[in-house]
């Protein structure tokens, strides 16, 4: 399935591990036969997971008896007709919609809420024939379609439409006709090219003969000639607009930028080289940065496999620096500041500059690659890559620490702070070392060996003590670096084993990240915080009390629920989930933090076990057979 990525493993076991005694739980909470072939299981940043069996999907709430929906309307799905959308309690359906004959044969949409079961829209009871493209809107909770609909006179059945309706009431808003219908004359091609703009005032529709405007009961506004505009944002007044045009080949964008009266307020279009990854709107213009590549090609004459940074010209669309900055690699970290714009580079490299295009710091800062950590700390900008960390000035770049702290090139690295001592702690590599955050001096604080090869990649303060763990090890750490134990939980099979990421955690993140730009313009443009916005060290709370902020905004009972849920303590917060090999069989165990023992265990009695953690709600979801899932209570 599109959109999330699947954490189902299919591990074999046959190594044993003693573990001590633990409570036996391998009686379900829930049983749910699904009556059908079950073919992959997803879990929802609202905590619903979504199975697709041969017959549809049907979605699974721990808290109750039986599933809160099957939907079998259009048959078995295939993984990419099936599209969960970020940051939302809907799954849109399409079949179809990627035929080669999609302009000509039918297509099929559904839009369904998983955490209140309700298919809000579906095309074939409202009698869409064909339908072009379907978009959720948030925070606004529209649901924007345009195609043909076999409503009115012959003329109309056959003249491209748009609707809007509205998700929390399931009802229609307004719909228009994108030309009139049964008009005499040449055929004009109105087919929608990219994402609508909904504004408070307005509703703006990008189609192939240009944009159109209309208020949002239907009635006509205006037209504009800028024809082929993929996705669209507006300022904070809402009365500028730019819009994003990939060019045909597919490898630039054209930037356009017009009134909310329709007017071009830019002469010529811009072109940036690449496609748009990132961009924010400031008073002096629009800052964006676009990403060039290679397409594998070793020609001399090949694209470089990197970022553009452009700062165009609120008034004229011209590029505000003279010189673009270097980047010699990707922007993998992009901040806009009061005096200018910080970014960083995935192959290593930070450097800031001011709007008027000067660097501002003294050099550009040489670092690592792959930057993990760039963030606010009282003594300046801290960072962290693979392969070193320091502090330098957020005003010129200069070192606060003596030198950087630099360690072998590490898959994963660790840190907290501890505020305690006053000092970050950073574990790399099978080392930890503990930096003072007023003089910066480093110290080998500990050696953390773990089995298997792994290497810390949490790192967590707790009661004055630190624990540490990766996939099969925990590790407490008193506060002078003493280990207070060493737990290991091996792996069913070390041969070809995929470690376990974090299920929840990772949907939850890929609910908030960038889809792609347009829906990334959203989130530059609302009153909780912009995702440009350099955030606080260690600040964990940030990102989840913004979502949930946002959730709370919407007004709606589902975003609710998810509101809620992202305030609630995870059932992680202080136990550790582990796949293992069991006496029994392989199982999963319940690691308490504070004492690296088991306080759970449940065997799944299975060689090759599916299955899916909500770590958020502590509940184990486990494919039993083909076509029933059990549901364990991990809190219990």
């Amino acid at each position: 399935m599109r959109k999330l990525n699947q954490f189902v493993l299919l591990l074999v076991g046959i190594l044993m591990v003693n573990v001590a005694p633990a409570q036996k739980a391998e009686t379900p909470e829930q049983t749910y036969d699904l009556g059908s072939s079950i073919n992959e299981m997803t879990l929802t940043v609202g905590g619903i997971l979504v199975a697709a069996t041969n017959e549809g999907l049907v979605g699974i709430d721990p808290k109750q008896n039986t599933p809160v929906f099957t939907f079998n309307n259009f048959g078995k799905l295939k993984p990419e007709e099936t599209d969960f959308i970020p940051a939302s309690p809907y799954i849109v359906v399409s079949q179809g919609a990627d035929s080669k004959f999609a302009g000509l044969t039918k297509t099929k949409r559904a839009v369904i809420n998983y955490i209140t079961g309700k298919t809000i829209f579906n095309s074939e009871t409202d009698n869409w024939n064909q339908i072009y493209t379907c978009n959720i809107v948030l925070p606004q909770n529209k649901l924007i379609i345009s195609g043909i609909q076999k409503e009115g006179d012959k003329f109309e059945k056959m003249t491209p439409k748009v609707a809007v309706y509205d998700l929390s009431t399931q009802k229609l808003d307004y719909s228009f006709f994108l030309d009139k219908p049964g008009r005499v004359g040449l055929a004009k091609d109105f087919s929608v090219t990219g994402v609508p703009l909904l504004l408070k005032e307005i509703l703006i529709i990008p189609t192939a003969q240009g944009l159109i405007a209309k208020k949002h009961n239907g009635d006509d506004l205006w037209e504009c000639k800028i024809k082929g505009v993929n996705w669209m944002v507006a300022d904070k007044t809402e009365k500028e607009i730019y819009g994003f045009e990939t060019t045909v080949n597919g490898k630039n964008t054209r930037i356009h930028k017009i009134g909310s009266n329709g007017a071009e307020l830019w002469k010529d279009d811009r072109k940036v080289q690449g496609n748009v990854s990132n961009f924010q709107i400031l008073p002096q213009g629009i800052a964006v940065v676009s990403d060039k590549s290679s397409g594998g090609s070793s020609s001399v004459f090949a694209t470089s496999d990197e970022s553009e940074i452009a700062f165009l010209s609120a008034s004229t669309g011209e590029d505000l620096w003279q010189k673009s900055p270097k980047t010699k690699g990707y922007v993998q970290h992009f901040y806009v500041q009061d005096d200018g714009i910080l970014f960083g580079i995935q192959q290593g490299g930070i450097n800031k500059i001011s709007f008027d295009g000067k660097t501002l710091f003294k050099k550009p800062l040489k670092t690592g690659a792959n930057i993990m950590v760039m963030a606010e700390s009282p003594q300046g900008l801290i960072y962290i890559t693979g392969e070193d960390a320091n502090i330098v000035d957020l005003k010129t770049g200069d070192q606060v620490w003596n030198k950087p702290l630099k360690y072998k090139n590490s898959a994963a690295v660790a840190s907290t702070f501890d505020s305690a001592k006053n000092r970050y702690l950073i574990a790399a590599d099978g080392d930890v070392y503990a930096i003072d955050a007023n003089s910066g001096d480093v110290t080998e604080f500990a050696k953390v060996k773990f089995d298997e090869k792994e290497v810390a990649n949490t790192m967590q303060m707790r009661n004055g003590n630190i624990f540490l763990s990766a996939s099969q090890n925990v590790a407490l750490l008193d506060s002078d670096g003493n280990q207070v134990y060493h737990e290991y939980y091996k792996s069913p099979s070390q041969s070809g084993f995929v470690k376990v990421l974090s299920g929840a955690l990772a949907v939850a993140s890929t609910g908030l990240a960038m889809a792609h730009a347009a829906k990334a313009g959203m989130n530059r443009t609302n009153s909780y915080g912009s995702s440009n916005d350099l955030g606080n060290y260690n600040d964990y709370g940030k990102e989840n009390k913004r979502a949930s902020d946002m959730f709370a905004s919407i007004g709606d009972a589902a975003f609710d629920v998810m509101s809620k849920r992202f305030k609630a303590t995870a059932a992680t917060e202080n136990a550790q989930f582990i796949l293992t090999k069991l006496d029994a069989g392989v199982g999963l165990v319940k690691v308490n933090k504070d004492t690296g023992k088991v306080d759970k265990e449940i065997v799944l009695k299975d060689k090759k076990p599916e299955y899916q953690v909500d770590e958020v709600a502590g509940i184990l979801y486990y494919k039993a057979n083909d076509k029933t899932i059990y549901a364990y209570n991990l809190q219990k």
